[in-house]
């Protein structure tokens, strides 16, 4: 497989890997929000707090990581 081909296949991936935490960030997101609005702040409530912060951060990373792989597929070109 030539390297541009396998630059495209990583961003791919990576874009694959970003749908499906802004969906887990959602998902938690929206049960801790109804935890919230219940008033029901206890040990559930901080791990679905903990693990938005953790997917956020893993957002980030990914998001980082694409952007090289873009940067480098324009160098490839």
């Amino acid at each position: 497989m030539a390297k541009i081909d396998e630059v495209k296949e990583h961003i791919g991936a990576l874009k694959s890997y970003l749908n499906i935490l802004v969906a887990v960030i959602l998902v938690i997101g929206a049960g801790v929000s109804k935890l919230y609005l219940e008033h029901s702040i206890g040990l559930i409530f901080w791990l679905g707090v903990i693990i938005i912060l953790i997917a956020i951060s893993a957002f980030i990373v990914i998001s980082k990581s694409m952007h090289q792989n873009i940067k480098k597929l324009k160098d490839l070109k």
